[in-house]
């Protein structure tokens, strides 16, 4: 009986040990693996990395983090793992993207929640000083605008080029049902419908030159002028 006590002792103590050098070993190729992981969206594979001890901090040559990467692909289960191993949904690479902005840019609505859920900065800005829900407005994500409309986001913030989200709904908008519908959505939810843009063109001024009729009807609806 000792003799079988001390073995699985050793036993114990030695995969113990293994597991120690893995987790001390993890190399940069395994960071560059996990990124590289995330982005093609191999699960099984980020999990193992996440395991043996490859940084969820790592950056590649374009400073995008291994959750960066599944965001740009819309990685949902491989931005879960990283997101619970502790991914910073903030950490911003060369461009100024973080998860948080490009998924809210892009309309990556699962990973923008989990984002939301992990901690999201909604005071963050991508490299035209627009929140994500600027260019999700702009993109005509409708679903991604109710999303962050249900936050404490800044409806009115404006960007470096003078703009609002409701201004970039009608400027770079096409004026069609996901637009016009955003443009409803910011306007139900407080958005200041009479800031005007740096030259004082207004929201409702820009809808009427596009000839945007609905949008206009909207806007003149909510006291625009």
């Amino acid at each position: 009986m000792a003799s079988l006590l001390n073995h699985l002792r050793a036993a114990l103590g030695a995969a113990l040990l293994f597991c120690a050098s893995a987790i001390a070993q993890a190399t940069p190729a395994q960071d560059a693996a996990l990124i590289d992981a995330a982005g093609r969206g191999d699960s099984a594979a980020v999990a193992r990395l996440i395991k043996e001890g490859a940084s969820v901090k790592a950056r590649d040559g374009q400073g995008r983090t291994a959750l960066l990467a599944a965001t740009h692909a819309n990685r949902v289960e491989a931005a879960r793992l990283l997101i619970a191993a502790g991914s910073d949904v903030n950490a911003k690479d060369a461009i100024e993207d973080s998860p948080f902005l490009y998924a809210g840019a892009e309309g990556r609505d699962d990973i923008l929640k989990m984002t939301l859920a992990a901690g999201a900065d909604l005071k963050s800005t991508n490299r035209y000083g627009g929140t994500a829900l600027i260019p999700a407005a702009h993109h005509g994500h409708v679903e991604t605008v109710r999303i962050l409309l249900a936050t404490k986001i800044d409806k009115d913030h404006v960007n470096k080029l003078g703009w609002t989200a409701l201004l970039e709904a009608v400027i770079l908008g096409d004026g069609g049902r996901a637009h016009t519908e955003i443009v409803r959505l910011l306007v139900a939810s407080g958005a200041n419908v009479n800031l005007a843009d740096r030259e004082g063109v207004t929201p409702l001024a820009h809808a009427r030159r596009r000839g945007f009729a609905t949008m206009a009807a909207e806007l003149e609806k909510a006291g625009g002028r």
